[in-house]
């Protein structure tokens, strides 16, 4: 058995993830992290209120500013 308590939390992580994909193979590994990722709330009840409803030229004139305002801290 391995001493945990001297490796990183990365090092745990991956000892993880290769251990999952020895017992369940890629994709039962994959499936089993999903479970894990999933948010809360009803995005698609709730999207409109975070996104607001953009026509596509209001999207590609904030993605115009954002280059600009990049391209002045380059």
């Amino acid at each position: 058995m391995i001493d945990v308590s001297k490796l990183t939390q990365a090092q745990i992580r991956q000892l993880g993830i290769e251990a999952l994909t020895k017992a369940l193979g890629p994709i039962g590994m994959a499936r089993f992290m999903q479970q894990f990722e999933m948010g809360s709330g009803d995005y698609t009840r709730d999207r409109d209120q975070i996104l607001g409803d953009p026509t596509v030229e209001e999207i590609f004139a904030e993605i115009e500013q954002m280059r600009q305002e990049h391209q002045k801290k380059a």
